[in-house]
């Protein structure tokens, strides 16, 4: 990632900070089964070692056309109440819904953007959206919000895509993960004849 700003800034990510935080999030996912916990490392690990703002997963409602979210990090509860983020409005959600990274080079100014005013007011600048896919069907994004203007390269796309890929694993092992245990539960039930608390 560079950056147009000229004043201190953080100091560039190296690809040990990529390999560090792959193998983080690799390691939460591989040990918990507990969906909400794994995204939140997720959002962590990929702000840190992005050297970002903040990031945020947000998952697909076929029901609304809404992007729900999932997990964040680094965004204040203001920006957050600012409204949903609808996909038919949302050019670069629908965009990255249909399975490429999208770049936003400043948030506050492009139209692309649904809430241009709000990410002024929080200080959002650059940013850049991957889909979050489970075989390859597209579920949700990946987003990452810079705080300056920021191009991103290659290996950030890789990187921020790599780890969508690990989000969307550990969301399809949760969702089997609830299915055979509600199978066992509905087994047990017609069994015993009785609801057994889990």
């Amino acid at each position: 990632m560079a950056t147009d700003f000229n004043a201190a800034s953080p100091p560039p990510r190296t690809h040990r900070d990529y390999y560090t935080a792959l193998y983080q999030a690799a390691l939460t996912i591989s040990s918990s089964l507990e969906l909400d916990q794994v995204l939140q490392s997720v959002v962590t690990s990929i702000t840190e070692a992005m050297l970002v703002k903040a990031c945020a997963l947000r998952l697909f409602d076929a029901d609304t056309g809404q992007l729900r979210l999932s997990a964040v990090y680094g965004l204040s509860s203001n920006y957050l109440a600012k409204g949903p983020v609808d996909v038919a409005r949302s050019s670069i959600d629908s965009e990255a819904l249909q399975g490429s990274p999208v770049y936003v080079a400043d948030a506050r100014i492009d139209p692309r953007f649904q809430y241009q005013e709000a990410a002024r007011l929080e200080g959002l600048v650059s940013i850049l959206v991957v889909p979050l896919e489970v075989h390859g069907n597209a579920i949700g994004v990946l987003r990452v919000y810079t705080a300056e203007k920021t191009t991103f390269n290659e290996d950030d796309m890789q990187f921020l895509s790599v780890l969508a890929s690990l989000a969307g694993l550990a969301i399809e092992n949760a969702r089997l993960y609830e299915s055979v245990k509600n199978s066992y539960h509905g087994v047990m039930d017609a069994f015993w004849g009785v609801r057994l608390n889990p």
